[in-house]
Protein backbone atom coordinates (compact mmCIF):
# COMPACT_ATOMS: atom_id res chain seq x y z
CA UNK A 1 0.00 0.00 0.00
CA UNK A 2 2.80 2.41 0.99
CA UNK A 3 4.66 1.53 -2.21
CA UNK A 4 1.52 2.27 -4.22
CA UNK A 5 1.13 5.66 -2.50
CA UNK A 6 4.76 6.50 -3.27
CA UNK A 7 4.08 5.87 -6.95
CA UNK A 8 1.34 8.56 -7.08
CA UNK A 9 3.58 11.63 -6.50
CA UNK A 10 6.22 10.10 -8.77
CA UNK A 11 3.66 9.69 -11.54
CA UNK A 12 2.29 13.20 -10.94
CA UNK A 13 5.81 14.64 -11.11
CA UNK A 14 6.46 12.82 -14.38
CA UNK A 15 3.17 14.06 -15.89
CA UNK A 16 3.82 17.62 -14.70
CA UNK A 17 7.38 17.60 -16.03
CA UNK A 18 6.38 16.16 -19.41
CA UNK A 19 3.51 18.67 -19.67
CA UNK A 20 5.88 21.51 -18.86
CA UNK A 21 8.37 20.24 -21.45
CA UNK A 22 5.56 19.99 -24.04
CA UNK A 23 4.29 23.52 -23.31
CA UNK A 24 7.84 24.90 -23.40
CA UNK A 25 8.48 23.30 -26.79
CA UNK A 26 5.16 24.60 -28.12
CA UNK A 27 6.07 28.04 -26.72
CA UNK A 28 2.54 28.37 -25.50
CA UNK A 29 1.48 31.89 -24.56
CA UNK A 30 -0.85 31.67 -21.58
CA UNK A 31 -2.64 34.77 -22.90
CA UNK A 32 -3.92 32.58 -25.74
CA UNK A 33 -5.65 30.08 -23.44
CA UNK A 34 -9.45 30.36 -23.63
CA UNK A 35 -9.74 30.16 -19.83
CA UNK A 36 -7.35 33.08 -19.37
CA UNK A 37 -9.08 35.17 -22.05
CA UNK A 38 -12.51 34.45 -20.61
CA UNK A 39 -11.32 35.17 -17.07
CA UNK A 40 -9.80 38.48 -18.09
CA UNK A 41 -12.97 39.51 -19.95
CA UNK A 42 -15.23 38.40 -17.08
CA UNK A 43 -13.12 40.26 -14.50
CA UNK A 44 -13.15 43.47 -16.55
CA UNK A 45 -16.92 43.21 -17.08
CA UNK A 46 -17.47 42.62 -13.36
CA UNK A 47 -15.30 45.60 -12.32
CA UNK A 48 -17.00 47.96 -14.79
CA UNK A 49 -20.49 46.76 -13.75
CA UNK A 50 -19.68 47.13 -10.06
CA UNK A 51 -18.35 50.64 -10.66
CA UNK A 52 -21.59 51.75 -12.34
CA UNK A 53 -23.74 50.04 -9.68
CA UNK A 54 -22.02 51.65 -6.70
CA UNK A 55 -20.47 54.95 -7.84
CA UNK A 56 -23.66 57.04 -7.70
CA UNK A 57 -25.14 55.81 -4.39
CA UNK A 58 -24.45 59.02 -2.47
CA UNK A 59 -24.77 61.56 -5.29
CA UNK A 60 -28.03 63.26 -6.23
CA UNK A 61 -29.07 62.63 -9.83
CA UNK A 62 -28.83 65.63 -12.16
CA UNK A 63 -26.45 67.72 -10.05
CA UNK A 64 -23.11 69.03 -11.35
CA UNK A 65 -21.38 66.59 -8.99
CA UNK A 66 -23.38 63.71 -10.53
CA UNK A 67 -22.40 64.57 -14.12
CA UNK A 68 -18.76 65.13 -13.18
CA UNK A 69 -18.65 61.75 -11.43
CA UNK A 70 -20.42 60.05 -14.33
CA UNK A 71 -17.77 61.39 -16.73
CA UNK A 72 -15.02 59.95 -14.50
CA UNK A 73 -16.75 56.54 -14.35
CA UNK A 74 -17.15 56.56 -18.14
CA UNK A 75 -13.47 57.41 -18.55
CA UNK A 76 -12.04 54.72 -16.28
CA UNK A 77 -14.48 52.13 -17.66
CA UNK A 78 -13.45 53.01 -21.22
CA UNK A 79 -9.78 52.65 -20.26
CA UNK A 80 -10.45 49.23 -18.70
CA UNK A 81 -12.28 48.16 -21.86
CA UNK A 82 -9.42 49.42 -24.03
CA UNK A 83 -6.87 47.50 -21.93
CA UNK A 84 -8.98 44.33 -22.22
CA UNK A 85 -9.09 44.69 -26.02
CA UNK A 86 -5.31 45.20 -26.17
CA UNK A 87 -4.69 42.15 -23.93
CA UNK A 88 -7.09 39.74 -25.67
CA UNK A 89 -6.37 41.20 -29.12
CA UNK A 90 -7.95 39.81 -32.33
CA UNK A 91 -11.74 39.91 -32.25
CA UNK A 92 -11.76 42.06 -29.11
CA UNK A 93 -9.81 44.82 -30.87
CA UNK A 94 -12.11 44.57 -33.89
CA UNK A 95 -15.23 45.03 -31.73
CA UNK A 96 -13.49 47.79 -29.75
CA UNK A 97 -12.79 49.64 -33.01
CA UNK A 98 -16.47 49.34 -33.92
CA UNK A 99 -17.49 50.78 -30.55
CA UNK A 100 -15.04 53.63 -31.01
CA UNK A 101 -16.93 54.67 -34.15
CA UNK A 102 -20.37 54.86 -32.44
CA UNK A 103 -20.27 58.61 -31.81
CA UNK A 104 -24.07 58.85 -31.95
CA UNK A 105 -24.53 56.19 -29.28
CA UNK A 106 -21.66 56.10 -26.76
CA UNK A 107 -20.36 58.88 -24.47
CA UNK A 108 -17.33 60.80 -25.73
CA UNK A 109 -15.13 59.24 -23.04
CA UNK A 110 -15.66 55.83 -24.66
CA UNK A 111 -15.32 56.84 -28.32
CA UNK A 112 -12.21 58.98 -27.82
CA UNK A 113 -10.51 56.26 -25.71
CA UNK A 114 -11.41 53.35 -28.02
CA UNK A 115 -10.47 55.18 -31.23
CA UNK A 116 -6.78 54.59 -30.39
CA UNK A 117 -7.34 50.87 -31.10
CA UNK A 118 -7.09 51.68 -34.82
CA UNK A 119 -3.41 52.52 -34.30
CA UNK A 120 -2.53 50.23 -31.38
CA UNK A 121 -3.18 46.79 -32.81
CA UNK A 122 -0.56 44.21 -31.71
CA UNK A 123 2.04 42.79 -34.07
CA UNK A 124 2.90 39.15 -34.75
CA UNK A 125 6.57 38.17 -34.65
CA UNK A 126 8.49 37.54 -37.85
CA UNK A 127 8.71 33.87 -36.90
CA UNK A 128 4.90 33.67 -36.71
CA UNK A 129 4.53 35.48 -40.05
CA UNK A 130 6.94 33.07 -41.75
CA UNK A 131 5.05 30.11 -40.30
CA UNK A 132 1.69 31.34 -41.66
CA UNK A 133 3.19 31.97 -45.13
CA UNK A 134 4.86 28.55 -45.08
CA UNK A 135 1.59 26.82 -44.13
CA UNK A 136 -0.47 28.73 -46.70
CA UNK A 137 1.86 28.99 -49.73
CA UNK A 138 3.99 25.90 -49.11
CA UNK A 139 7.32 27.66 -49.64
CA UNK A 140 9.95 29.59 -47.68
CA UNK A 141 10.13 33.39 -47.94
CA UNK A 142 13.29 33.50 -50.14
CA UNK A 143 11.59 31.22 -52.68
CA UNK A 144 8.62 33.59 -52.94
CA UNK A 145 10.16 37.05 -52.59
CA UNK A 146 13.46 38.70 -53.55
CA UNK A 147 13.00 41.00 -50.53
CA UNK A 148 10.62 40.92 -47.55
CA UNK A 149 10.59 43.81 -45.06
CA UNK A 150 10.43 42.38 -41.54
CA UNK A 151 9.01 45.65 -40.17
CA UNK A 152 5.27 45.72 -40.96
CA UNK A 153 3.83 48.70 -42.81
CA UNK A 154 0.85 48.47 -40.50
CA UNK A 155 -0.79 46.11 -38.02
CA UNK A 156 -4.54 45.69 -37.66
CA UNK A 157 -6.73 43.61 -35.38
CA UNK A 158 -6.80 40.56 -37.67
CA UNK A 159 -3.64 40.87 -39.78
CA UNK A 160 -0.54 42.89 -40.58
CA UNK A 161 0.93 44.08 -43.86
CA UNK A 162 4.55 43.75 -45.03
CA UNK A 163 6.22 45.36 -48.02
CA UNK A 164 7.98 42.88 -50.33
CA UNK A 165 9.56 42.64 -53.78
CA UNK A 166 8.84 39.78 -56.17
CA UNK A 167 11.62 38.08 -58.12
CA UNK A 168 10.47 39.95 -61.26
CA UNK A 169 11.06 43.29 -59.50
CA UNK A 170 7.44 44.27 -58.75
CA UNK A 171 6.77 45.75 -55.30
CA UNK A 172 3.85 44.19 -53.43
CA UNK A 173 2.06 44.40 -50.10
CA UNK A 174 1.63 41.05 -48.31
CA UNK A 175 -1.22 40.89 -45.83
CA UNK A 176 -0.72 38.04 -43.35
CA UNK A 177 -3.34 36.97 -40.83
CA UNK A 178 -2.29 36.81 -37.19
CA UNK A 179 -1.73 33.07 -36.52
CA UNK A 180 -4.20 32.59 -33.66
CA UNK A 181 -7.11 34.79 -34.78
CA UNK A 182 -8.87 32.12 -36.86
CA UNK A 183 -8.90 29.66 -33.95
CA UNK A 184 -9.91 32.18 -31.29
CA UNK A 185 -12.58 34.27 -33.05
CA UNK A 186 -15.60 31.99 -32.54
CA UNK A 187 -14.72 31.44 -28.87
CA UNK A 188 -14.21 35.18 -28.34
CA UNK A 189 -17.62 35.99 -29.81
CA UNK A 190 -19.22 33.38 -27.53
CA UNK A 191 -17.49 34.97 -24.51
CA UNK A 192 -18.79 38.41 -25.51
CA UNK A 193 -22.31 37.07 -25.95
CA UNK A 194 -22.34 35.42 -22.50
CA UNK A 195 -20.95 38.51 -20.77
CA UNK A 196 -23.26 40.93 -22.58
CA UNK A 197 -26.25 38.84 -21.55
CA UNK A 198 -25.07 39.15 -17.97
CA UNK A 199 -24.69 42.92 -18.28
CA UNK A 200 -28.14 43.16 -19.84
CA UNK A 201 -29.57 41.29 -16.84
CA UNK A 202 -27.94 43.81 -14.47
CA UNK A 203 -28.77 46.86 -16.60
CA UNK A 204 -31.99 46.27 -18.60
CA UNK A 205 -31.44 49.49 -20.60
CA UNK A 206 -28.06 48.24 -21.85
CA UNK A 207 -28.85 46.26 -25.01
CA UNK A 208 -25.89 45.64 -27.28
CA UNK A 209 -26.78 42.14 -28.46
CA UNK A 210 -26.97 43.46 -32.04
CA UNK A 211 -23.21 44.05 -31.86
CA UNK A 212 -22.55 40.36 -31.14
CA UNK A 213 -24.95 39.30 -33.90
CA UNK A 214 -23.05 41.48 -36.39
CA UNK A 215 -19.69 40.07 -35.23
CA UNK A 216 -21.00 36.50 -35.63
CA UNK A 217 -22.06 37.20 -39.20
CA UNK A 218 -19.14 39.34 -40.38
CA UNK A 219 -16.08 37.84 -38.69
CA UNK A 220 -15.90 34.69 -40.89
CA UNK A 221 -16.06 36.91 -44.00
CA UNK A 222 -13.28 39.19 -42.76
CA UNK A 223 -11.07 36.20 -41.95
CA UNK A 224 -11.33 34.90 -45.53
CA UNK A 225 -8.78 36.89 -47.55
CA UNK A 226 -9.93 35.30 -50.82
CA UNK A 227 -13.32 36.92 -50.18
CA UNK A 228 -11.50 40.23 -49.65
CA UNK A 229 -9.68 39.84 -52.96
CA UNK A 230 -12.94 39.19 -54.84
CA UNK A 231 -14.57 42.21 -53.15
CA UNK A 232 -11.71 44.48 -54.21
CA UNK A 233 -11.98 43.37 -57.84
CA UNK A 234 -15.76 43.78 -57.82
CA UNK A 235 -15.71 47.35 -56.44
CA UNK A 236 -12.88 48.29 -58.80
CA UNK A 237 -15.03 47.14 -61.73
CA UNK A 238 -18.21 48.86 -60.50
CA UNK A 239 -16.46 52.20 -59.91
CA UNK A 240 -14.04 52.04 -62.85
CA UNK A 241 -15.47 55.34 -64.19
CA UNK A 242 -14.17 57.17 -61.08
CA UNK A 243 -10.64 57.76 -62.35
CA UNK A 244 -9.49 59.15 -58.99
CA UNK A 245 -10.18 55.83 -57.20
CA UNK A 246 -7.34 53.31 -57.03
CA UNK A 247 -7.82 49.76 -55.75
CA UNK A 248 -4.63 47.64 -55.52
CA UNK A 249 -4.56 44.68 -57.95
CA UNK A 250 -4.48 41.18 -56.41
CA UNK A 251 -1.74 38.60 -57.08
CA UNK A 252 -3.92 35.48 -56.98
CA UNK A 253 -1.00 33.04 -57.30
CA UNK A 254 0.32 34.30 -53.93
CA UNK A 255 -3.02 34.58 -52.12
CA UNK A 256 -4.98 32.19 -49.88
CA UNK A 257 -7.55 32.48 -47.10
CA UNK A 258 -4.86 33.73 -44.68
CA UNK A 259 -2.38 35.48 -47.00
CA UNK A 260 -3.27 38.20 -49.51
CA UNK A 261 -0.65 39.61 -51.88
CA UNK A 262 -1.51 42.80 -53.73
CA UNK A 263 -0.01 45.74 -55.57
CA UNK A 264 1.85 48.07 -53.17
CA UNK A 265 0.21 51.51 -52.85
CA UNK A 266 1.90 54.64 -51.50
CA UNK A 267 0.03 57.53 -49.88
CA UNK A 268 -0.83 59.38 -46.69
CA UNK A 269 -3.77 58.57 -44.43
CA UNK A 270 -6.90 60.53 -45.23
CA UNK A 271 -6.86 62.21 -41.80
CA UNK A 272 -3.25 63.40 -42.14
CA UNK A 273 -3.69 67.12 -42.84
CA UNK A 274 0.07 67.72 -42.64
CA UNK A 275 0.69 65.19 -45.44
CA UNK A 276 -1.96 66.88 -47.58
CA UNK A 277 -0.48 70.32 -46.96
CA UNK A 278 3.01 69.05 -47.81
CA UNK A 279 1.83 67.43 -51.07
CA UNK A 280 -0.55 70.27 -52.07
CA UNK A 281 -3.69 68.15 -51.72
CA UNK A 282 -6.97 70.06 -51.32
CA UNK A 283 -8.96 68.71 -48.33
CA UNK A 284 -12.26 69.90 -49.85
CA UNK A 285 -11.51 67.98 -53.04
CA UNK A 286 -10.74 64.83 -51.00
CA UNK A 287 -13.96 65.17 -49.01
CA UNK A 288 -15.98 65.68 -52.20
CA UNK A 289 -14.43 62.66 -53.93
CA UNK A 290 -14.93 60.47 -50.86
CA UNK A 291 -18.60 61.49 -50.72
CA UNK A 292 -19.04 60.83 -54.45
CA UNK A 293 -17.41 57.41 -54.14
CA UNK A 294 -19.56 56.28 -51.21
CA UNK A 295 -22.77 57.73 -52.68
CA UNK A 296 -22.16 55.59 -55.79
CA UNK A 297 -21.52 52.50 -53.65
CA UNK A 298 -24.62 52.95 -51.48
CA UNK A 299 -27.31 54.37 -53.77
CA UNK A 300 -26.30 53.17 -57.26
CA UNK A 301 -24.66 49.78 -56.73
CA UNK A 302 -25.78 48.71 -53.24
CA UNK A 303 -22.32 47.26 -52.60
CA UNK A 304 -20.65 49.15 -49.77
CA UNK A 305 -17.13 49.10 -48.31
CA UNK A 306 -17.97 49.18 -44.59
CA UNK A 307 -14.61 49.88 -42.95
CA UNK A 308 -13.45 53.33 -44.14
CA UNK A 309 -11.36 54.16 -41.06
CA UNK A 310 -8.37 56.43 -41.87
CA UNK A 311 -5.86 53.56 -42.10
CA UNK A 312 -7.86 52.07 -44.98
CA UNK A 313 -8.17 55.28 -47.02
CA UNK A 314 -4.98 56.77 -48.48
CA UNK A 315 -4.60 59.98 -50.50
CA UNK A 316 -1.87 60.94 -52.96
CA UNK A 317 -1.02 62.81 -56.14
CA UNK A 318 -1.18 60.66 -59.28
CA UNK A 319 2.16 59.34 -60.53
CA UNK A 320 1.52 60.27 -64.18
CA UNK A 321 -0.82 63.21 -63.59
CA UNK A 322 -1.45 65.95 -61.09
CA UNK A 323 -4.86 64.46 -60.18
CA UNK A 324 -5.58 63.82 -56.52
CA UNK A 325 -6.24 60.11 -55.99
CA UNK A 326 -7.89 58.05 -53.25
CA UNK A 327 -6.54 54.55 -52.58
CA UNK A 328 -9.07 52.24 -50.92
CA UNK A 329 -7.67 49.35 -48.88
CA UNK A 330 -9.00 46.45 -46.76
CA UNK A 331 -11.99 45.07 -48.66
CA UNK A 332 -12.86 42.32 -46.20
CA UNK A 333 -16.14 43.82 -44.98
CA UNK A 334 -18.79 44.76 -47.55
CA UNK A 335 -22.55 45.11 -47.26
CA UNK A 336 -24.67 44.03 -50.23
CA UNK A 337 -27.94 45.98 -49.93
CA UNK A 338 -31.26 44.40 -50.89
CA UNK A 339 -32.96 46.35 -53.74
CA UNK A 340 -36.08 47.30 -51.73
CA UNK A 341 -33.99 48.37 -48.76
CA UNK A 342 -31.66 50.42 -51.01
CA UNK A 343 -34.58 52.22 -52.68
CA UNK A 344 -36.24 53.10 -49.37
CA UNK A 345 -32.89 54.25 -47.96
CA UNK A 346 -32.38 56.32 -51.11
CA UNK A 347 -35.83 57.92 -50.85
CA UNK A 348 -35.26 58.65 -47.16
CA UNK A 349 -32.01 60.53 -47.83
CA UNK A 350 -33.63 62.44 -50.69
CA UNK A 351 -36.44 63.44 -48.32
CA UNK A 352 -33.93 64.55 -45.67
CA UNK A 353 -32.03 66.68 -48.20
CA UNK A 354 -35.27 68.11 -49.67
CA UNK A 355 -36.67 68.82 -46.16
CA UNK A 356 -39.76 66.71 -46.97
CA UNK A 357 -40.82 65.73 -43.45
CA UNK A 358 -43.87 63.57 -44.37
CA UNK A 359 -41.58 61.53 -46.65
CA UNK A 360 -38.95 61.33 -43.89
CA UNK A 361 -41.57 59.75 -41.61
CA UNK A 362 -42.94 57.45 -44.35
CA UNK A 363 -39.59 55.97 -45.40
CA UNK A 364 -38.23 55.80 -41.84
CA UNK A 365 -41.22 53.64 -40.95
CA UNK A 366 -40.62 51.47 -44.02
CA UNK A 367 -37.06 50.92 -42.75
CA UNK A 368 -38.37 49.65 -39.41
CA UNK A 369 -38.06 52.76 -37.21
CA UNK A 370 -41.79 52.93 -36.38
CA UNK A 371 -42.69 55.73 -33.95
CA UNK A 372 -39.00 56.31 -33.32
CA UNK A 373 -38.61 57.89 -36.79
CA UNK A 374 -37.48 61.31 -35.39
CA UNK A 375 -34.71 59.57 -33.43
CA UNK A 376 -33.84 57.51 -36.51
CA UNK A 377 -33.44 60.65 -38.62
CA UNK A 378 -31.15 62.15 -35.97
CA UNK A 379 -29.02 58.99 -35.68
CA UNK A 380 -28.74 58.66 -39.46
CA UNK A 381 -27.67 62.27 -40.05
CA UNK A 382 -25.92 62.93 -36.70
CA UNK A 383 -27.95 66.15 -36.58
CA UNK A 384 -30.46 67.48 -34.07
CA UNK A 385 -34.20 67.20 -34.76
CA UNK A 386 -34.33 71.00 -35.13
CA UNK A 387 -31.62 70.82 -37.84
CA UNK A 388 -33.45 67.97 -39.60
CA UNK A 389 -36.65 70.05 -39.67
CA UNK A 390 -34.80 73.15 -40.87
CA UNK A 391 -32.95 71.22 -43.59
CA UNK A 392 -29.63 69.44 -43.06
CA UNK A 393 -28.30 70.83 -46.36
CA UNK A 394 -29.07 74.39 -45.28
CA UNK A 395 -28.19 74.57 -41.58
CA UNK A 396 -24.45 74.36 -40.79
CA UNK A 397 -23.16 72.05 -38.06
CA UNK A 398 -22.22 73.88 -34.86
CA UNK A 399 -20.30 72.90 -31.73
CA UNK A 400 -23.46 73.54 -29.66
CA UNK A 401 -25.41 71.09 -31.82
CA UNK A 402 -22.73 68.40 -31.37
CA UNK A 403 -22.89 68.85 -27.58
CA UNK A 404 -26.70 68.64 -27.72
CA UNK A 405 -26.53 65.39 -29.71
CA UNK A 406 -24.09 63.78 -27.25
CA UNK A 407 -26.24 64.83 -24.28
CA UNK A 408 -29.40 63.46 -25.90
CA UNK A 409 -27.61 60.23 -26.86
CA UNK A 410 -26.96 59.60 -23.14
CA UNK A 411 -30.56 60.46 -22.21
CA UNK A 412 -32.16 58.36 -24.97
CA UNK A 413 -29.87 55.34 -24.77
CA UNK A 414 -32.73 52.81 -24.18
CA UNK A 415 -34.65 54.18 -27.19
CA UNK A 416 -31.52 54.15 -29.37
CA UNK A 417 -30.85 50.54 -28.45
CA UNK A 418 -34.50 49.67 -29.19
CA UNK A 419 -34.15 51.39 -32.57
CA UNK A 420 -30.96 49.49 -33.41
CA UNK A 421 -32.69 46.22 -32.59
CA UNK A 422 -35.67 47.18 -34.80
CA UNK A 423 -34.01 48.26 -38.04
CA UNK A 424 -32.85 45.73 -40.67
CA UNK A 425 -29.40 44.26 -39.98
CA UNK A 426 -28.13 45.91 -43.18
CA UNK A 427 -28.66 49.29 -41.54
CA UNK A 428 -26.14 48.62 -38.74
CA UNK A 429 -23.11 48.47 -41.03
CA UNK A 430 -24.36 51.52 -42.94
CA UNK A 431 -24.58 53.47 -39.67
CA UNK A 432 -21.04 52.41 -38.81
CA UNK A 433 -19.87 53.48 -42.28
CA UNK A 434 -21.62 56.84 -41.96
CA UNK A 435 -19.94 57.45 -38.61
CA UNK A 436 -16.46 56.63 -39.93
CA UNK A 437 -16.97 58.94 -42.91
CA UNK A 438 -18.20 61.73 -40.61
CA UNK A 439 -15.12 61.23 -38.46
CA UNK A 440 -12.94 61.80 -41.54
CA UNK A 441 -14.96 64.90 -42.51
CA UNK A 442 -14.64 66.26 -38.97
CA UNK A 443 -10.85 65.83 -39.10
CA UNK A 444 -10.71 67.50 -42.53
CA UNK A 445 -13.14 70.20 -41.27
CA UNK A 446 -15.41 69.68 -44.27
CA UNK A 447 -18.41 68.18 -42.47
CA UNK A 448 -21.85 68.84 -43.94
CA UNK A 449 -20.41 70.70 -46.95
CA UNK A 450 -22.91 71.45 -49.71
CA UNK A 451 -20.94 69.35 -52.22
CA UNK A 452 -21.52 66.15 -50.21
CA UNK A 453 -25.30 66.69 -50.25
CA UNK A 454 -25.26 67.53 -53.97
CA UNK A 455 -23.38 64.29 -54.73
CA UNK A 456 -25.80 62.29 -52.60
CA UNK A 457 -28.78 63.93 -54.27
CA UNK A 458 -27.35 63.27 -57.74
CA UNK A 459 -26.87 59.57 -56.95
CA UNK A 460 -30.36 59.31 -55.42
CA UNK A 461 -31.91 60.80 -58.59
CA UNK A 462 -29.99 58.36 -60.81
CA UNK A 463 -30.76 55.33 -58.62
CA UNK A 464 -34.50 56.05 -58.36
CA UNK A 465 -34.81 56.77 -62.10
CA UNK A 466 -32.95 53.56 -62.98
CA UNK A 467 -35.23 51.57 -60.64
CA UNK A 468 -38.40 53.08 -62.14
CA UNK A 469 -37.21 52.47 -65.72
CA UNK A 470 -36.57 48.81 -64.89
CA UNK A 471 -40.25 48.45 -63.93
CA UNK A 472 -41.60 49.96 -67.17
CA UNK A 473 -42.52 48.01 -70.31
CA UNK A 474 -43.35 50.99 -72.50
CA UNK A 475 -40.44 52.56 -74.45
CA UNK A 476 -42.29 55.91 -74.39
CA UNK A 477 -42.58 55.81 -70.59
CA UNK A 478 -38.88 54.92 -70.27
CA UNK A 479 -38.00 57.88 -72.50
CA UNK A 480 -40.16 60.20 -70.39
CA UNK A 481 -38.44 58.95 -67.25
CA UNK A 482 -35.00 59.50 -68.82
CA UNK A 483 -35.94 63.07 -69.76
CA UNK A 484 -37.29 63.73 -66.25
CA UNK A 485 -34.04 62.37 -64.78
CA UNK A 486 -31.96 64.58 -67.11
CA UNK A 487 -34.02 67.64 -66.15
CA UNK A 488 -33.55 67.01 -62.41
CA UNK A 489 -29.81 66.43 -62.85
CA UNK A 490 -29.54 69.61 -64.97
CA UNK A 491 -31.39 71.62 -62.30
CA UNK A 492 -29.02 70.22 -59.65
CA UNK A 493 -26.00 71.13 -61.78
CA UNK A 494 -27.35 74.68 -62.15
CA UNK A 495 -27.79 74.93 -58.38
CA UNK A 496 -24.20 73.70 -57.92
CA UNK A 497 -22.98 76.34 -60.39
CA UNK A 498 -24.83 79.08 -58.48
CA UNK A 499 -23.23 77.92 -55.21
CA UNK A 500 -19.80 77.99 -56.85
CA UNK A 501 -20.40 81.50 -58.23
CA UNK A 502 -21.56 82.70 -54.83
CA UNK A 503 -18.35 81.44 -53.17
CA UNK A 504 -16.03 82.59 -56.01
CA UNK A 505 -14.22 85.93 -56.12
CA UNK A 506 -16.61 87.19 -58.79
CA UNK A 507 -19.60 86.29 -56.63
CA UNK A 508 -18.12 87.95 -53.57
CA UNK A 509 -17.35 91.09 -55.59
CA UNK A 510 -20.91 91.24 -56.99
CA UNK A 511 -22.43 90.76 -53.52
CA UNK A 512 -20.29 93.68 -52.28
CA UNK A 513 -21.33 95.92 -55.18
CA UNK A 514 -25.06 95.16 -55.08
CA UNK A 515 -25.89 97.44 -52.09
CA UNK A 516 -24.18 100.36 -53.84
CA UNK A 517 -25.95 99.67 -57.15
CA UNK A 518 -29.27 99.50 -55.29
Amino acid sequence: MALRLLKVPTLATAVFASSGFYLFNRRLDFNDLSLIRFGRAAATTAVISYDYLTAFKYVEYGTEEYWALKSKVHQRSAERLRDLCCSNRGTFIKVGQHLGALDYLLPEEYTSTLKVLHSQAPQSSMEEIEQVIREELGKELPELFAFFDETPQGAASLAQVHKAVLHDGRTVAVKVQHPKVQRQSSKDILVMEVLLRGVRWLFPDFAFMWLVEEAKKNMPLELDFLNEGHNSEMISKKLSHLTFLKVPAIHWDLSTKRVLTMEFAEGGQVNDREYMKEHDINVNEISEKLGKMYSEMIFIHGFVHCDPHPGNVLVRKGQNSNQTEIVLLDHGLYQALQPDFRMNYCRLWQALIDQDMPAVERYSRKLGAGDLYPLFACVLTARSWAAVNSGIARVPVTRAEDVEIRTNAALYLPQINELLNRVPRQMLLLLKTNDLLRGIETTLRTRASSSSFINMSRCCIRALARHKRSKMDSRRRRLQMALAESFRLWRLALYELLLWLRSSRLGLALSTLLPFLH
